[in-house]
Formats: C-alpha cells, structure tokens, sequence
C-alpha cells in the first residue's frame, strides 16, 4: 500500500468522522450553546441563511436601481417621507426598503428616529457612477426567469430560455443574419460595462508598441476606441456581427476615429478574420462559447496574426483567488441558462491556447481580477 492511498484513506475515514458529527442535531445544538464552539455556529448559520435568501436581498438591489435610489442619496441623505414623496411610494414601503437596504449595507442611517435621513452604505458608494454594475442588476430580470425550476435547468429540460433569447447569437444557426434589434439589446449591456474592464486590460498590457490591433467580438468597438484614445500611432480592427460592426462605426465617427479603425461585419466561428494586426483581442468572448466552438475561435485568431503576434484573452476565470464563487456558481448558472459557454480556469484556458498554436502563455495582473482575467499569448 502506498503512502498516496494511505493519505487518502485517512482522509476519507477523518471527513466521514467530521459529516457524522457535524450532522448530528445533537452536536449542532451543544456547539451553538458551548462558549468556545458558539462563534462559529454563529457565523455559519449566518453564511446558510445568506445563501437562502440571496434573492431576496437581489431584489431590494433591484428596486434600488430602479428607483435610482443610489444617485439620490448621493445628492443628499433622505428620510423615509422624503423617499416616498420623490418616489411614489407608500410611505411603508420607503421605510421598508430603507431599513433592509442599511441592512445590506446598501444604505445607512444618519441618525435616530422615524425621520431619520439615510444616506449611502459602504456598497451604495461603489454603485454610484458604475453604470456597468447597474446594468447587469437590471439585466438580471432576464435570468430570474430562467431561474424559476434550477433543477429543470440542470436537467436540460428548457423552460422559457429566456436568456437564450437575449443572447441571440447563443443559439443562432446563422448569427451573421441577425437583425439590429436582436443584437441591440445585448450589444448595449456590453458597452456599457466594457470601459472598466478595457481600462484593466490596458493598464496591465499597453499597446504602445504595437501598430494594428484587431478586437474579435469587439461589439459596439468600446475597447477598441479606449486602445486607439490611449495609443495616437495604432490602428485598430473591429470584427462583429454586421448589425453590431455598424453600431461600431458609428461609434468610431462619433468620437473622431473613423480615420484609424473600421468594423467589419462576419461570424467569427465560420467567416476568416481581416488580416494585418499584429495583436489580436479576445475581451470576454470565449467563456460564452463551449470547448469546441471556443477552440475555432482561437484557431481563426492564430490564423489572423503573424508568427510571433500576440493575442490578448481577458474574462473572468474560474478558480480567481478571492472570486471562486464568480466562477463555480454565478457564471456556472448564468451560462447554463445561456446555452453556451463555460467559465475556465487559467490553466484551462492555457490549455486551450496552446492546442489553437500559441505559446509562451502567461497571466498579467489585472486590478480586479473578479471582472477580469487576461492571458497573452505569442503566435508559434
């Protein structure tokens, strides 16, 4: 017997022992009450009532945003009268949503009484002025329907697919002929949570040295404007859907780039990528596709650059110290109710990579890993 299966029989001997004890009500009731044991049990308990009423605390979020509760605050505490007035909501309710949202943290009172005015939570300050946060909140009505039977979900017995339904391209046989108003929805929700994450992507990877970059799924050309803003000599490429590409050239006229980037309408998955960068883009792409249609996409990257190129993958990766739960249960739902896609770890990725024909793959620190992994890779 080797010492491997020693360790793993002791492993497994010392967690049944742990499950026994842990799930015997007896042992849970004497922890709760022992003084040494009670912290603990506290916070667990705690921990498991989160998990149980997360929806809950989803939808005060939602009202928030709704009501623009956050911009409010922010020009002034208000107390529950002065809500409801500026709100239309019964004066109850204001109350309601004030003291649950302080609970959360969203909100806190500036002092003591019925009338007591509230202003902005430690959490409410980081949702002033992030639009990209705020958008994915109100996106979230999409998926709750979605949500309503997980198991059914997980099962593959498809209720309303309604996220599938935003995401037109998820399970689209010919993407390409998708029209403006399917991809309008989705395409705005992108932009509007893009410059964050193309701000990370950028400071943890200048593209000074550089001249052509070519942004596949580039959307509306959010990242690819911020790249062309911050570099005067680059040119930049945008590949996308046609109805998107032309949102994307109205976006580079709009801002006065039209001289030094275009949009190129196509289906990445089956039409070839223009030709000429030398730094191809993959902002939050791949983890929406599935290992096979995820690996075609990097092939037709590695195709479009010169041997020695570099391509840039940025996405949130599973497995991100501090962010595991993003990884494992948001995006682990979120894609599943999509159709498509699943969130990787680095190493996956890397993986991946080197079978589309890069090496030399290594991972750049980004300011919130959370929102943002990125990997650069060199073309073999």
């Amino acid at each position: 017997m080797t010492a491997v299966t020693l360790g793993r029989g002791w492993r497994e001997r010392w967690h049944a022992q742990r499950d026994r004890l842990l799930t015997d009500p007896r042992f849970r009731d004497a922890a709760a009450r022992f003084v040494v044991t009670r912290p603990v049990a506290r916070r667990r308990a705690a921990e498991l009532f989160d998990l149980v009423a997360g929806f809950v605390y989803s939808q005060w979020l939602q009202a928030c945003v709704q009501l623009q509760l956050f911009e409010r605050l922010a020009r002034a505490p208000l107390s529950a009268g002065q809500l409801a007035a500026q709100s239309r909501l019964p004066l109850l309710s204001a109350q309601r949503l004030l003291e649950a949202t302080a609970a959360l943290g969203l909100t806190e009172a500036r002092g003591s009484g019925a009338d007591a005015p509230y202003g902005l939570g430690p959490l409410g300050v980081a949702m002033v002025g992030n639009p990209a946060v705020q958008a994915l909140v109100e996106h979230h009505r999409t998926l709750y329907e979605d949500l309503a039977d997980p198991l059914a979900l997980l099962r593959g017995e498809r209720g309303s697919a309604a996220l599938a339904r935003y995401w037109a391209y998820a399970e689209q046989a010919a993407p390409d002929a998708l029209a403006p108003s399917r991809t309008a929805p989705y395409s705005a929700l992108m932009s509007a949570s893009q410059p964050l994450v193309a701000g990370q992507v950028l400071d943890a990877y200048p593209l000074r040295r550089h001249r052509c970059l070519l942004d596949i799924g580039g959307g509306e050309g959010v990242f690819a404007a911020a790249a062309l803003e911050r570099t005067s000599r680059l040119q930049a490429m945008v590949f996308d859907l046609p109805a998107v590409a032309a949102s994307a050239r109205e976006r580079f006229a709009r801002l006065g780039l039209a001289d030094r980037a275009r949009a190129i309408g196509g289906d990445f998955l089956n039409d070839a990528l223009p030709q000429g960068a030398d730094v191809v883009s993959l902002i939050r792409v791949i983890y929406d596709h599935d290992d096979g249609p995820a690996l075609r996409i990097l092939r037709a990257a590695r195709s479009a650059l010169p041997a020695g190129g570099t391509l840039l993958l940025a996405e949130p990766m599973a497995g991100t110290a501090g962010a595991e739960r993003m990884g494992a249960a948001y995006f682990g739902m979120y894609l599943l109710a999509m159709g498509s896609g699943r969130s990787r770890t680095a190493a996956q990725l890397t993986a991946l990579l080197h079978e589309a024909g890069f090496v030399d793959v290594r991972a750049r620190r980004t300011a919130l890993p959370l929102q943002a992994g990125l990997l650069v890779a060199r073309a073999a």
